[in-house]
């Protein structure tokens, strides 16, 4: 794993599988995505996210990563990324030690609230 600084070139929310957000990363010369987790699924699809506010979590820790506090200030924000080839598993403040990793986090909420992640 590699930690490595990224400009956010984009921020997007789709619906595709339920309701995922992305930041779009540039390392100059090479990109990848940060996001796709299911946030939210409406009742009667297939995928259903699992209790506790993981949507609210993923939104508000990238704004408070990224130090903004709207999602459409997002583009052009520089973070750290914690990556390997094929994912990224978490990301920084540029210059504070403040790291954002959704597994480990949606993990301990999911133990909190007694649901999975």
């Amino acid at each position: 794993m590699e930690i490595k600084n990224a400009v956010i070139t984009s921020a997007k929310f789709d619906t595709e599988r339920g309701l995922s957000a992305w930041l779009m990363l540039d390392y100059g010369g090479s990109g990848q995505g940060f996001g796709g987790y299911l946030l939210y699924a409406p009742s009667g699809w297939k995928a259903h996210a699992e209790p506790g506010s993981f949507c609210g979590h993923f939104v508000w820790r990238c704004l408070e990563i990224a130090g903004v506090d709207d999602w459409s200030k997002l583009t052009g924000r520089t973070i750290r990324v914690r990556a390997d080839s094929g994912k990224v598993h978490a990301i920084g403040h540029i210059v504070q030690d403040k790291w954002f990793d959704p597994s480990d986090e949606f993990s301990a909420i999911a133990k909190a609230t007694g649901g999975a992640a």
